[in-house]
Order: C-alpha cells, then sequence, then structure tokens
C-alpha cells in the first residue's frame, strides 16, 4: 500500500482530476476534512480518531470527519476512502418559455410513450417518486402531489425541511414524472406522490457534494419510496478517475437503496460521448443496480447531446424540447410557470414516472423486476443497443405486459 502521503496525493488528485471541489468543514478548534470511507466500522474509524457523522444504512459506507493529514484507508477494514466533493448540473442547454396555447397538444413526448392510453391501466396511484435535485417549487399548480412533510434538504451533511426550488431543474424534472395535470401539463405517473430532496444549497455557487447525495438516496429508501430520480451530476469522466473508494462507495449505496425497494433511475449525461468504447464514466451512472437513461427526439432517435454506450444505457426516453413545470421564482425564466428544456435530465424521470406505474400494478416487484419490466415494454433494437439500450421506453406496452 501507499504511503499516507501519497494516498492523499490521490485522494485530492480524484477531486481535482474529476474537475470537481474538494469540499472542506471547519470545528470549532481545528479544521476537519469530509471523507466518504468505504469499509471498516463506526468504533474502530472512532477508536483512530475521525468522527462518524452518518452511517449509509446496510452499506458499510461512512461519512467521517478526520484532520487534514489523515489517512482513512490505514484504519483497520478499510476498502478505500476519499475526500468528499462537489460537482455542478450538467445541462445541456437553457430553458425556453412555453408557447402559448394549449399546453397538453405541446407534451409530445407523453403522447410517443403512449402515456395517456397507459393511464387507463395505472396513473401511479399509491406510489411515492423521489427527486434528488434542486429541490419542487410545491406551489404549482400542477404539482400540488408533492409531500412537503416527507420532503427534506440536504446540505453539508445536515438533513433539515424542505424548502422548495433553488433553482428551476427539480421543478421540470419533478413536473415530467408526476404533474398532476390540474391546469396545464401532465407527467407519466399523475397520481403519484412526489418527495423532494434537495442537495444543491440556498446560497454560493450550485453544487451538490457526493456525500449530501448519499445521505438523499439512503434516506429514499429509509421512507420506502418507489424510485428515486437523479437526473443530477457531472460530465463523464475517464475510467482512471475511478478511484477505488470512490467506485466502491457509490455502488455500495446504490445497491443498498435497490435492495430496500427503491429503484435508482439516473440520467446518462449531456456530453455526446460514448460511455463505453470511449472508457469514459459518468457520476451516478455506470453503476449496478441505477438505470442509466439515454435522450431521444420527438423523431424517435438520440439526442446529439446524450451520452450512450453498449452496456451502459437501460432505455432510452424523450428528452429534448419538454415541457413540463417551471418555478415561477427562477432567475432564468422569471414568472415563467412552464417551461421546456432539453437533457437527459428530462429523459430520466420521464422512466422515473414508468416505475411508479409499474409499482401500482405490481407493489411487490423489486428494483429489478421493475427494471426488467420496462426494459421488456420499451420499442426498438433490443438490450445492448449502445443508443437507447433495450430500447425507448413505451408506457402502455410495459403496463399491459404486466
Amino acid at each position: 500500500m501507499a504511503d499516507n502521503t501519497t494516498r492523499r496525493t490521490v485522494l485530492a488528485g480524484t477531486a481535482a482530476g474529476l474537475g470537481l471541489l474538494t469540499v472542506g468543514t471547519v470545528a470549532a478548534d481545528e479544521e476537519q476534512v469530509q471523507y466518504v470511507v468505504a469499509g471498516g466500522n463506526p468504533q474502530q474509524l472512532e477508536r483512530e480518531g475521525f468522527t462518524v457523522v452518518h452511517e449509509i444504512t446496510n452499506a458499510n459506507v461512512y461519512l467521517v470527519l478526520g484532520s487534514e493529514d489523515a489517512d482513512p484507508t490505514s484504519v483497520n477494514g478499510v476498502n478505500g476512502a476519499f475526500e468528499d466533493f462537489t460537482y455542478e448540473l450538467d445541462v445541456a442547454d437553457e430553458p425556453t418559455e412555453a408557447p402559448a396555447g394549449e399546453l397538453e397538444d405541446e407534451q409530445w413526448d407523453k403522447d410517443l410513450i403512449n402515456a395517456s392510453d397507459a393511464h387507463e391501466h395505472a396513473t401511479g396511484d399509491g406510489t411515492r417518486i423521489g427527486i434528488i435535485d434542486t429541490g419542487v417549487y410545491d406551489g404549482h399548480p400542477d404539482l400540488g402531489n408533492v409531500d412537503t412533510d416527507a420532503s427534506r434538504t440536504f446540505t453539508d451533511w445536515e438533513e433539515s425541511a424542505h424548502t422548495g426550488d433553488v433553482q428551476y431543474h427539480g421543478t421540470h424534472v419533478a413536473g415530467i414524472a408526476a404533474a398532476t395535470g390540474a391546469e396545464g401539463v401532465t407527467g407519466v405517473a399523475p397520481d403519484a406522490e412526489i418527495v423532494s430532496l434537495r442537495v444543491f444549497p440556498s446560497e454560493g455557487p450550485l453544487l451538490a457534494s457526493v456525500g449530501d447525495t448519499l445521505l438523499a438516496l439512503d434516506h429514499a429508501a429509509a421512507q420506502g419510496l418507489d424510485v428515486v430520480n437523479m437526473s443530477i451530476g457531472s460530465p463523464p469522466q475517464p475510467s482512471e478517475e475511478n478511484q477505488e473508494g470512490y467506485r466502491i462507495a457509490r455502488q455500495r449505496v446504490v445497491r443498498s437503496v435497490a435492495q430496500r425497494g427503491t429503484s435508482v433511475v439516473v440520467s446518462a449525461g449531456n456530453d455526446s460521448q460514448n460511455l463505453q468504447q470511449g472508457g469514459w464514466i459518468s457520476l451516478w451512472g455506470s453503476i449496478p443496480r441505477a438505470s442509466s437513461i439515454s435522450a431521444t427526439t420527438e423523431a424517435d432517435e438520440l439526442a446529439d447531446f446524450s451520452n450512450y454506450g453498449a452496456n451502459e444505457i437501460s432505455v432510452g426516453a424523450p428528452g429534448e424540447g419538454i415541457l413540463s413545470t417551471f418555478d415561477p421564482n427562477n432567475e432564468a425564466l422569471p414568472g415563467a410557470e412552464y417551461a421546456s428544456a432539453s437533457g437527459t435530465s428530462m429523459s430520466a424521470p420521464q422512466v422515473a414516472g414508468l416505475v411508479g406505474l409499474v409499482r401500482e400494478l405490481d407493489p411487490n416487484a423489486n428494483a429489478n423486476q421493475v427494471e426488467n419490466a420496462i426494459e421488456r415494454g420499451a420499442t426498438g433494437n433490443g438490450r445492448g443497443d449502445p443508443e437507447t439500450g433495450a430500447g425507448r421506453i413505451d408506457a402502455l406496452e410495459t403496463v399491459s405486459g404486466l
């Protein structure tokens, strides 16, 4: 094993190579560093001078504080560790305000995936969809199904109450998955309940930390949510940046969440990158048990911005020019309650909503069975297609096949 100095250089280089920022925390008496640790146990970590702040359920992953020159990997049983870091939203382009007229007519995406026909069989009633994002504006007329009591904020490794959206992204994503259609637009699962899990701060740069995101994932599973949508992440990184502790921690937490019955749906990213042959990884994709979703167009083709890759993409879903709910308090389009946006951020919640339909009809299905049902119902070239995996989703075919 490398010595402490070399190991800490590798850990710091991991964050720097990812093009992200290392996060630090200041304690009362001395500067403390936030570490994400995979392996070991709380008692052992505490004996070696670390403060265990959080333990991720059934994952053997811990969020700990330690001195700047500490090396968590020297603790007996620890498989890997890294300094927590932050990342930006990976957005394809800026949103545009919704056109005048009947908004329902502009929802080509729901027509393409046969969502309305699927609603004759299921609407997501009794299911709960978690949105790990910038927050969700619960004052929107089409988002009266946000459970504000269950919603949470995770920043600086602390959990607090729901406080709405700090941008617009989470509100737009939530509407794609489960807008009620009360006044303007209808989501894939309009009768599902939305739980906002905000991981971006209300002040300063719009950066989320890996640690806060892990806490949000753990909370989603602990609350028994049917699915959690993660339309968040950074541009893809070369495989050599996928350091051991970083990879192990992500895999263990996502596996723990899926084993507890919560499906994990993530956006594939917006960099036109081949994630397989190019040897790249995405922040929350490229993990077993996480369904990575590419973006397709109205012409039923892969969007030019979407990442792709054989064995990386689960399914594709509409993600270009998608109309949805908007927070009128945003700075991008002040006063707008509806807007169109593009990105794999918009394709992932189409699938999260479809999980809600599947779980309504088969509430005992586990995460793997739900994913298989969605893949079987997809329209395309079959499993392994580098652009859309099992194909572009079809809500009617999926629910009809249950």
